[in-house]
């Protein structure tokens, strides 16, 4: 009984104490990365079967993905082997003044034993035979147009510069907008080495390597151009390596003709067909789509000749020549592009109330009475010369009766009898200074609105500044640039509300929002008419890639060489190609002509301090085409779009910020690269680059909001609510914007809860205390929308100085061997 009692008795333990579990429903990271122990589970894929493979299959895999590989990389270089090759293009650009892209072509061929052919122009053709390969060699005088549009359709750039001269600030600019738009291969040749001293020639060579790696990391030696086993090396490596490609480029036809030929047309001489040889790159090419020439714009294509010509010889027999033109591919009217690139829209189509007839007839006969009593006034006023004060309009003349200077007589007449005597001294003073400067002050006009005695062109004379006054209205005008600029850092979006003028008449078109990022915004509210002109897909991604996809079934292929028929080209294209320059045209996709608003990320350039404002005329250089623009820049958000697709506008383009371009432009798939210069250059030297970028894809319902932020101070503080002023100086005005949210610069949230007074005060409550240095904000928002003024940009429509900014300094060989 004693032992069934001793077992039965239990003490508590006090130091042991057990907690009630923590009921958790998800598990925290740091649970689950103890729990794994290092150990990784992929989740099982639905619809596929995970077995373990075998060392065959992983075998298998290799190979495959190996032969993946040496498919494509003999489809790029397919085109650069056989009888009918095509030769890969080096650009050889000048960096220096004294650089002589000519010599350093001469001591290319020589180092192969090959003739130069001094009357061949700026392009010519070198056969290697020992690597069975073409180089086609391009000349490039020192102009920017010509250097950026060969560096687009290179294979390779020979850069040249000099042992003894630095490169200039042009030859500087040169390589950063090349690096801007992509580039291909670089090999840096440097010319007069063998002039240096021989303890000198190796601080030459690092010193130029160590300025060419920061542009192009992938140029690590310095060939010398007076070395025949340097420039064998560079030939080798042409010939050997394959062309690394440009992205965008490679996803679209192009060429680099070698003849143009122009004839013109029987009814219109300025107007004809042109005709251009060459070798189609980057990608297929149908006779349906547009062909793009710089400056000049679109041209439809009439037909496609394929023109082969033998690179060497086949085996036993001799080169041949070339054979006769074959057509290819002729355009299908039904299928081809067209050159409309807007809408027009139809401004009658919207809901209207149309009038009667009998209301229609009693407007015409109100309308043709009102024409005849204006003729008949007309008539009656032509023949009638009135002298009347200078600077008087002919609208205000025709006023003046007939009668009038009868009156002015008399007027005069009496107050000069009831003058007294005292002033009869002064009055005839100015008698005699009115009739000296009667033929000054008073003019003849003809009451119909014609001057029949002075010639309007003087008064548009005296209507123009002097040099010295237009230099001091631009330099208000660049100080109040600036003013504003420096005033948008420090109080972004910040504006004072009027004082004359009730405020919700002055922001009637701006809306309040809960939620920049989620609140709702229709995208086809209010839309301004020229959004009626532009296109837009329902899907821009899958037109993108069908687009994309059709090029591969296009009838004219990679490599071949072809004659390209173009129809209604005016005269002047063909100036430019007898000029001497570069001639490069791109194809374009299908849709590429028409309309739509383009978007482009920007980042502003770091060497270019001035204030660059929304809607500052710009010229953007969007891939392989220029336009004249006037853009909208936004918010850029990293991590994508808002909700409702609404971004901020910017009224400056700020530096250091990556920010968005929009702009009326055709439409353009890929990413192309963006640069955006100045019309005219602002240090006149050189011209101005302000920022660069990519493209977007085109989205008009792209939503730019225009932020306005009102301001107030508290007048009175409660322990919530307060009394704010000065942010509306009317009790209507509070009334009208009570809906909207209000917040405070320290982070507090509230509302407006009714009008004190009839002087703007009103009461307002927020989340918490505010303090008395706060400020109140109220954010109101309206869409803008860019302006229908987007134009092609042409280098022949420039003025000189324009024109004079592209052109680098240059000196002649013989001057520079003086040197």
């Amino acid at each position: 009984m004693a032992k069934e009692q001793q077992k039965a008795f239990h003490h508590r333990a006090s130091l042991k104490q057990k907690n009630k579990p923590f009921k958790r429903r998800f598990a925290t990271k740091n649970s689950l990365r103890d729990k794994s122990k290092g150990r990784t589970q992929r989740a099982s894929v639905k619809g596929k079967v995970l077995r373990k493979h075998s060392r065959a299959d992983r075998r298998n895999a290799v190979r495959t993905e190996q032969r993946k590989k040496r498919s494509e990389l003999l489809t790029s270089t397919r085109i650069f082997t056989g009888r009918h090759r095509a030769p890969k293009i080096v650009a050889v650009i000048p960096l220096c003044a004294n650089t002589d892209t000519s010599r350093i072509v001469r001591n290319l061929f020589e180092c192969v034993d090959e003739s130069y052919d001094e009357c061949a122009g700026t392009t010519r053709v070198l056969n290697v035979a020992r690597f069975k390969q073409s180089i086609q060699f391009v000349e490039v005088a020192r102009n920017v147009l010509d250097i950026l549009d060969v560096a687009k359709v290179a294979d390779y750039m020979v850069m040249g510069v000099s042992a003894d001269e630095e490169v200039d600030a042009f030859g500087e600019h040169c390589l950063s907008a090349i690096q801007n738009q992509g580039h291909v291969g670089v090999f840096p040749v440097v010319q007069g080495l063998d002039l240096v001293a021989a303890k000198r020639r190796g601080d030459v060579r690092k010193s130029l390597q160590s300025f060419m790696t920061h542009f192009f990391p992938d140029a690590d030696k310095v060939y010398a151009a007076d070395s025949a086993t340097d420039l064998q090396s560079v030939l080798r490596m042409v010939t050997t390596q394959a062309p690394r490609g440009i992205r965008w480029r490679d996803t679209r036809p192009y060429m680099l003709a070698e003849r143009v030929e122009f004839d013109a047309s029987a009814a219109d001489p300025q107007v004809g067909r042109l005709a251009i040889t060459g070798y189609i790159r980057g990608a297929n090419l149908s006779a349906n789509r547009l062909i793009h020439i710089p400056s000049f714009g679109d041209f439809q294509i009439e037909h496609i000749l394929a023109v082969p010509v033998a690179m060497e010889a086949a085996a036993g027999a001799a080169i041949e020549e070339d054979d006769e033109p074959v057509e290819i591919d002729r355009a299908d009217p039904a299928l081809q592009d067209s050159l409309v690139a807007a809408n027009e829209p139809d401004q009658l189509n919207n809901e209207q109330t149309w009038p009667e007839d009998a209301e229609m007839d009693a407007w015409k006969t109100q309308m043709a009475q009102m024409e005849q009593q204006e003729q008949e006034a007309e008539r009656a006023n032509g023949d009638r010369v009135v002298r009347v004060p200078k600077g008087m309009s002919a609208y205000q003349a025709a006023w003046i009766p007939e009668d009038d200077d009868e009156d002015e007589d008399s007027d005069s007449d009496s107050d000069m009898s009831d003058d007294d005597e005292d002033m009869d001294g002064e009055y005839s003073d100015a008698e005699s200074m009115a009739s000296d400067n009667a033929e000054q002050e008073y003019e003849e006009i003809d009451a119909a609105g014609a001057n029949s005695v002075n010639n309007e062109a003087d008064d548009q004379d005296e209507d123009l500044l002097s040099a010295e006054e237009e230099a001091a209205h631009l330099k208000a005008y660049l100080k109040e640039r600036e003013r504003r600029n420096r005033d948008d850092a420090q109080f972004p979006d910040e504006v004072d509300t009027p004082m004359d003028r009730q405020a919700r008449e002055r922001f009637a078109r701006f809306r309040g929002l809960q939620s920049f990022r989620t609140s709702p915004w229709d995208p086809y509210e209010n839309l301004p008419l020229d959004f009626a002109r532009i296109f837009q897909f329902e899907n821009f991604k899958r037109t993108q890639q069908r687009v994309l996809r059709a090029t591969q079934s296009a009838p004219v292929r990679v490599g071949m060489r072809v004659r390209i028929v173009l129809q209604s080209v005016p005269r002047d294209v063909i100036a430019q190609e007898n000029a001497g320059r570069p001639f490069v045209v791109f194809a374009l996709h299908q849709y590429e002509h028409q309309m739509s608003v383009v978007h482009f990320t920007v980042t502003r350039s770091a060497d270019y301090e001035e204030p660059v404002r929304s809607k500052d005329p710009l010229v953007v250089h969007f891939g392989f085409r220029r336009y004249t623009v006037r853009p909208l820049f936004s918010q850029h958000l990293h991590g994508g779009a808002t909700v409702n697709n609404v971004h901020k506008f910017e009224r400056f383009l700020k530096p250091g910020e990556i920010s968005v371009g929009t702009m009326f432009a055709p439409i353009q798939f890929g990413t192309v690269p963006v640069s955006l210069y100045l019309p005219t250059s602002h240090d006149g030297a050189l011209p101005t680059l302000v920022g660069t970028g990519s493209s977007l894809h085109a989205n008009p319902s792209r939503i730019l909001a225009k932020r306005v932020i009102l301001t107030g101070a508290p007048f009175k503080i409660h322990t919530r609510g307060a009394v704010i002023r000065y942010m509306f100086f009317n009790s209507e005005d509070v009334n009208w914007f009570k809906p909207v949210q209000i917040y405070t610069k320290y982070g507090r949230v509230g509302h407006i809860r009714e009008s004190l007074g009839t002087h703007g005060y009103m009461k307002c409550f927020f989340d918490g205390p505010i303090k008395q240095m706060d400020t109140v904000c109220m954010n109101l928002y309206k869409r803008v929308f860019p302006k229908w003024n987007t134009e092609l940009w042409s280098e022949h429509n420039q003025t000189d100085e324009q024109k004079r900014q592209w052109i680098g300094p240059v000196v002649e060989p013989s001057v520079a061997m003086e040197i």
